[in-house]
């Protein structure tokens, strides 16, 4: 194909994935509701806690707070749902230009982070009613909790982001493995510096009294990223089978 007919399909491949982006952000426009009646959840637990004397309640300071709010939601969950779509165009467009173990090697990437993302969402999910609820013990009594709209869906919609990207870091270390950036022992030797990394992190993406979550989340980093050590001294010793293999038939 010659540039110009790179770039037409490029543009075609494009347009059918900011349609499929409008057409997900219209379904998930229709659920909002549901959507922000869930992600409130914990602030009405709150305020069943500390009863009627105190205010607490989700707050909009502009005019157009509640639909920015729907919006954002939105386009965030219309990019999820229309996920199947766009990344098979991506993928479309670059399948071409790949080898047959380059395919391989992404397809696998694929098959193994979309997974582990969902659970990574799912576990911040889990986490993020126990983080609102333990800040919200916090309050001097007679105080108001008024959380604002914008700040508490960054802070919900953050934490997901990051515990999800943080379940899927371990097969980006069995990926660099297959490359040959790093050995399966190499990445074996830091299992220390591995473990403190996760236990900081899920110190800070958990209240420090909710030890608990805090174990559970530590826990999962941990068993996935000797799960990743593991995959890449098995990927390792079966490649030096092969180079053997090799060296013995020359």
């Amino acid at each position: 194909m010659s540039l110009a007919e790179h770039l037409t399909e490029l543009r075609r491949r494009f347009i059918i994935g900011i349609i499929a982006l409008v057409v997900g952000m219209i379904i998930a426009w229709i659920f909002t509701d549901a959507i922000i009646w869930a992600m409130t959840e914990p602030i009405r637990v709150v305020a069943a806690q500390r009863g009627d004397g105190d205010v607490v309640t989700l707050m909009y300071q502009s005019i157009t707070g509640p639909f920015d709010m729907r919006l954002r939601i939105a386009l965030a969950v219309g990019v999820i749902f229309s996920a199947p779509v766009w990344v098979w165009q991506i993928w479309a467009f670059l399948v071409p230009g790949l080898t047959r173990k380059e395919v391989r090697y992404t397809i696998g990437f694929v098959s193994a982070a979309v997974p582990l993302f969902a659970a990574g969402v799912f576990v911040g999910w889990l986490i993020m009613p126990h983080i609102v609820e333990l800040m919200a013990s916090f309050t001097p009594q007679g105080a108001s909790n008024i959380y604002d709209s914008k700040y508490y869906y960054d802070f919900v919609f953050k934490l997901l982001l990051v515990v999800g990207v943080s379940f899927v870091l371990p097969v980006f270390l069995v990926a660099l493995n297959l490359a040959g950036v790093m050995s399966g022992m190499a990445i074996l030797k830091g299992w220390r510096v591995a473990v403190l990394v996760a236990s900081l992190f899920a110190a800070l993406a958990t209240p420090a009294a909710d030890i608990v979550s805090m174990l559970l989340l530590a826990g999962i980093l941990t068993v996935l990223y000797f799960a990743a050590a593991g995959l890449s001294v098995i990927f390792d010793r079966r490649r030096a089978k092969r180079e053997k293999a090799l060296g013995l038939d020359l």
